[in-house]
C-alpha cells in the first residue's frame, strides 16, 4: 500500500474485552470447551493483515472476560472510553470485540448513551479462534469495513457477523452454536457486507439513540437496579415478592405470555411491588411482536415495553429511572427510544 493511501484510510480504535473470538480451544476441532479471553488485539492484526487495507487500526486492551461477567461498569468504562475517542482524540470509528452472550446488550447501553453519530460496531465469534474455519477474522475484518465506512455514520451501534449487520435495539443471538445466529427478528437486518468490496444498508434505525438519544448526556454514576421475572404457566407472585421485599430495586420488567399478559398471582405481587414504589415494565417472551395497553391492566399502570426484548427493556428502564420518577415520562421514552 502506498503512504498516500495509508494516510487517507479512516483511523478506528480496537477495544478488546476477550470473549470466544480471542478465544483458544486445546485443538482445532474444540469447538464448546475452549478458554474464552486469550488473544491480543495486536494478535489481530497479525493474523488477519488485511485489516490494514481499510483503516489505520489502534489497538486498546480493555477487557479479558466472558461477555456473562459484564457489568454496569464494564458498559461505563466502554462509553466513557469511546466518547474520549471520538470528541478529543479524532477517531472515525470504534470495533469492539466482544463475548456473543451479552453482546447485544452492550450495544443497546451503547447505542442509547454514547454521544456521537460516529461508527460503533461490536463483533465477536461463535467458534474460537484456534478452530477450523473460525468465523472471527473474516468477522473482524468486516466490522473494521463497516466501521470505517461513510454509510455506517448516523446508524448508532451496530454488531456485524457473519456478513450482516445489526442494529442495537433489535438485534439479539438466537442461536447456541450457528454462525447465523445474530438476527433482528420480522424487523430483518440493517445491511450486509458484500463480496464486490461494499457496505450496503437497506434500511436505518428510526429511534432515538446516540446523539439524539435522551441518555446522551446523563450521569451515569449511580444506575438505578431493575430486575426481569418471566411469566409460564403455573406461576406464582413469590419472586415478585421477594424482589420487592429486597429494598434493593426500583424496576421490575416482565416477560408476560403473548401479548405481555401475567398470571392473576404474579398481577397480585405486582401490585404489590407499585404500592412500594416499584415501577412495571409489561413485555412479551415471544421475541417479535409489539406490546399494546390493556384496559385489563389499568390498575396496575404499567409502562408498556412495545415490541422491546426483556433484556434491552430493563437497559432502557434503568436508564429512564435516572431522570424520571413518573410513568407517564419514562412511557414517553419507551415510545421514542
Amino acid at each position: 500500500m502506498r503512504i498516500k493511501e495509508a494516510f487517507l484510510l479512516k483511523k478506528i480504535l480496537l477495544l478488546t474485552t476477550g470473549g470466544t473470538i480471542s478465544g483458544a480451544g486445546s485443538d482445532r476441532l474444540d469447538l464448546k470447551d475452549y478458554k474464552a479471553g486469550n488473544y491480543s488485539g495486536e494478535y489481530f492484526l497479525e493474523q488477519v493483515p488485511e485489516i490494514k487495507q481499510y483503516a489505520n487500526v489502534i489497538v486498546e486492551h480493555v477487557d479479558n472476560i466472558v461477555s456473562t461477567a459484564i457489568q454496569n461498569s464494564h458498559w461505563i468504562t466502554l462509553r466513557d472510553r469511546i466518547t474520549k475517542a471520538f470528541h478529543s482524540e479524532d477517531f472515525d470509528g470504534v470495533v469492539i470485540t466482544h463475548g456473543t452472550n451479552t453482546m447485544e446488550e452492550t450495544a443497546y447501553f451503547l447505542h442509547l448513551t454514547v454521544p456521537s453519530e460516529k461508527p460503533i460496531v461490536l463483533v465477536g465469534s461463535q467458534r474460537p479462534f484456534t478452530a477450523i474455519s473460525s468465523d472471527g477474522p473474516i468477522n473482524l475484518l468486516h466490522a473494521v469495513r463497516v466501521a470505517a465506512s461513510d454509510e455506517a455514520y448516523g446508524k448508532g451501534a451496530l454488531v456485524v457477523m457473519n456478513d450482516e449487520i445489526n442494529g442495537a435495539r433489535e438485534v439479539t443471538k438466537t442461536n447456541t452454536y450457528r454462525l447465523e445466529t445474530f438476527q433482528s427478528g420480522q424487523h430483518g437486518f440493517l445491511g450486509f457486507v458484500e463480496p464486490d468490496n461494499s457496505i450496503q444498508f437497506y434500511r436505518a434505525p428510526t429511534r432515538k439513540h446516540t446523539a439524539y438519544s435522551d441518555f446522551a448526556d446523563v450521569d451515569l454514576t449511580d444506575i438505578p437496579a431493575v430486575e426481569i421475572v418471566y411469566s409460564y404457566a403455573g406461576v406464582t407472585g413469590d419472586l415478585i415478592r421477594y424482589i420487592t421485599e429486597s429494598g434493593k430495586y426500583k424496576g421490575i420488567v416482565v416477560a408476560g405470555t403473548g401479548a405481555g399478559t401475567v398470571s392473576p398471582a404474579e398481577e397480585e405481587a405486582l401490585l404489590e411491588a407499585k404500592e412500594k414504589g416499584i415501577y412495571i415494565v409489561r413485555c412479551s417472551r415471544l421475541g417479535n411482536g409489539r406490546v399494546a395497553s390493556m384496559k385489563s391492566y389499568e390498575k396496575l399502570n404499567p409502562v408498556i415495553g412495545d415490541n422491546l426484548l426483556v433484556q434491552k427493556a430493563r437497559i432502557l428502564l434503568m436508564l429512564s429511572l435516572i431522570k424520571y420518577d413518573n410513568v407517564e415520562d419514562i412511557q414517553k421514552i419507551f415510545d421514542t427510544h
